[in-house]
């Protein structure tokens, strides 16, 4: 990746990250687990949220992560219930961004029609653009049920008591699947993932922004 494509996406991806966290902590700090809140992560500074590993991954193959924020259930009304919104909170600040970065996607296109790429307003096309993508990505990405995901967790929230045991025991194997994919995809140019996320990242860049 060239030094200048790695400097306009930078900015997107911290944006997204940052929100992604800050949502879990906002909403699990409302139903009542300050938690995140007592460990700094009620924030938007990025620098609270990035984990050095998972941003130089995002950079290498495309996937990474940030800091998970610390829940602690027990503090939680409805823990079950509250884990799922909680966990849901994160991809649904990510599609909020790019719903974002659609309307303002169009209204540049709109006004400047398909400016010169090496222009000021060609540049701000692309970073935008570019949050669009990053953004649908990380938020399916996010909701596929593997562990440590948050589809996971959101996942648990939906099946019934009696299949908990189940999926515990299901968990404890998803860290590997996840690595395991990642590292197929990277060694082989076949990625599983990228099969799955992509096409509804193109669903929803034509419904956000027309593209």
């Amino acid at each position: 990746m060239q030094i200048q494509t790695l400097l306009l996406i930078a900015p997107p991806i911290l944006l997204a990250l940052t929100f992604h966290e800050f949502a879990h902590a906002y909403v699990a700090n409302r139903l009542g687990d300050d938690t995140a809140k007592q460990s700094g992560r009620l924030s938007l500074n990025p620098l609270r949220h990035l984990d050095p590993l998972g941003t130089i991954m995002i950079f290498l193959v495309h996937f990474g992560w940030a800091k998970p924020v610390p829940v602690n259930p027990y503090r939680l009304k409805n823990p079950k219930q509250d884990m799922l919104w909680i966990s849901a909170a994160g991809p649904c600040a990510n599609m909020i961004l790019a719903l974002a970065s659609g309307i303002l996607l169009r209204f540049l296109v709109a006004t400047a029609g398909e400016p010169d790429r090496l222009s000021f307003m060609g540049l701000l096309t692309y970073v935008v653009f570019m949050s669009l993508q990053i953004n649908l990505a990380l938020a399916i990405f996010n909701i596929l049920p593997i562990a440590p995901l948050d589809g996971s967790k959101i996942l648990s929230g939906i099946l019934p008591a009696r299949f908990g045991k189940m999926f515990y025991y299901m968990e404890r194997y998803g860290p590997f699947i996840l690595l395991g994919l990642i590292i197929f995809g990277s060694a082989t140019g076949v990625s599983v993932l990228g099969g799955i996320i992509w096409p509804f990242v193109k669903f929803f860049s034509r419904i956000f922004a027309g593209i």
